[in-house]
């Protein structure tokens, strides 16, 4: 475990840990944190989520929460679990668990926890954010552990968020731009777009693709996005950490509001 030994989770201590996997890890603990996502002088109010990687028939895969449709914030947007973290959590890493468990019911003692991210803030929410890296060592069904929260679950293939044919750039109304995704039938944007985005990159997984696809985000989406909540950046509020696509050169994008 990297950077969060205080954290407590209970670990199967069977097999390894594929070396993509460490590997990435060992690149996202140290990956440089754009000046719009820095937390200010104070932090800001403590949250987690939890960036869960399996290993399906079909490869790599990440878990992704989809958000109920009637809730008052973030209806219907795709999602990390996570939220705040409770004195009880005793850090990040167990709030993420914790989440996770009651999200998406992810049995936490079958989760290895790789590294605790840098800390990314969400200006408008006055969240900051801390990115829980883990192998899923010992998955289990999931589903929407409160239906009234969570409406679907989902393991999205790394190599369909990668095929660049499922990549686009959503604009907002403020007229900057981020990365999306159309893969496990949502559209993945915002804050948790942006995750994924450097994840491919620093996994090696980052295909070219056509950056000028670029498209308004759905009015529906954008009435949905009121407030402010951790695993799901309102529009206005993130930069992507690298610009444009890895490698390209290109100037960053921000989506402040």
């Amino acid at each position: 475990m990297t950077a969060a030994s205080h954290d407590s989770a209970k670990i199967d201590d069977g097999g390894e840990v594929p070396g993509w996997l460490a590997d990435l890890a060992g690149s996202a603990v140290r990956m440089a944190v754009p000046a719009a996502l820095r937390p200010p002088p104070g932090g800001g109010r403590p949250a987690a989520i939890l960036i869960l990687f399996g290993d399906g028939q079909d490869g790599p895969d990440l878990l992704l929460v989809q958000r109920s449709p009637w809730l008052r914030q973030h209806a219907g947007q795709p999602a990390f679990p996570g939220g705040g973290i409770d004195s009880a959590d005793q850090g990040p890493v167990g709030a993420a668990l914790r989440e996770a468990a009651e999200e998406a019911l992810v049995e936490p003692s079958g989760v290895e926890v790789l590294a605790v991210l840098p800390e990314l803030y969400v200006w408008r929410s006055g969240f900051s954010v801390t990115p829980v890296l883990a192998w899923w060592r010992r998955p289990v069904p999931v589903g929407p552990g409160d239906p009234v929260e969570v409406s679907a679950v989902a393991r999205v293939r790394v190599a369909e968020l990668a095929d660049p044919a499922n990549r686009l750039m959503i604009r907002y109304p403020s007229g900057q731009a981020g990365p999306a995704f159309r893969a496990g039938g949502m559209l993945i944007w915002g804050f948790t777009a942006l995750l994924v985005d450097r994840l491919l990159a620093l996994g090696g997984w980052e295909l070219p693709w056509d950056t000028a696809n670029l498209q308004d985000l759905p009015a529906g989406y954008l009435a949905s996005a009121q407030g402010a909540q951790p695993g799901q950046a309102e529009p206005g509020q993130a930069e992507r950490g690298q610009g444009g696509q890895a490698g390209q050169g290109q100037p960053d994008r921000a989506e402040h509001g």
